[in-house]
């Protein structure tokens, strides 16, 4: 306890700095999951087009959407940077 007492000037700031570096890695890890499964999505999508079970018009709309989204994810990256 006296040696807690001791650093915790030192220790302190230090598990401050620790928090925040595990915060933005856990955001980066969700951003990039989010990034790799809209990717993964428009890969199914082309999939099912490719073996007919949606039809062209339907495959035009979602794959916009899940552009636009992709778009969406970049945008807020290198705003963030």
């Amino acid at each position: 306890m006296f040696l807690e007492l001791l650093t915790f000037p030192v220790s302190a700031p230090l598990g401050g700095i620790i928090w925040l570096g595990e915060q933005l890695l856990e955001r980066a890890n969700a951003e990039l999951d989010d990034a790799q499964n809209l990717q993964k999505q428009l890969l199914a999508l082309q999939l099912a087009f490719d073996i007919g079970e949606i039809s062209e018009e339907e495959f035009e709309i979602q794959e916009e959407e899940l552009l636009l989204k992709i778009q969406a994810l970049e945008e807020a990256a290198e705003e963030s940077e």
